[in-house]
């Protein structure tokens, strides 16, 4: 599965230990089973989406808990909203320091040619 994913061992391992994944044992061998390769999918995607694992866990649990697969989506649209607000925020920004670099950048060449 790690190679599926494109994932660590120790990755798979640490989200097992967080309780994110609980795969079945054979022995020493872990098998993931088709639950398991849905949360994993699930949580890099969080991942990607910048989501911290203690939200991701959260967001799993509702799934198999109360309230459901209701609650766990209403609940996912009020933190993707808090995300959009977090990530709006960084790119604006992002967009000042780069204005900001591009004004240094003018000053030093304008500065440069003025030197003898």
């Amino acid at each position: 599965m790690a190679d599926d994913f494109e994932v660590t061992h120790r990755a798979l391992r640490h989200y097992e230990h967080l309780g994110l994944l609980s795969p079945e044992r054979d022995g020493q061998r872990r098998v993931y089973h088709r639950r398991e390769r849905t949360r994993l999918a699930l949580i890099l995607r969080g991942r990607r989406l910048g989501f911290p694992l203690e939200e991701i866990a959260t967001i799993l649990d509702m799934y198999d808990d109360q309230p459901g697969e209701a609650g766990q989506l209403r609940y996912l649209l009020s933190q993707i909203d808090d995300r959009r607000t977090d990530l709006e925020r960084r790119r604006r920004d992002i967009e000042d320091s780069l204005r900001e670099l591009g004004d240094l950048e003018r000053r030093c060449a304008e500065d440069l040619q003025r030197l003898p």
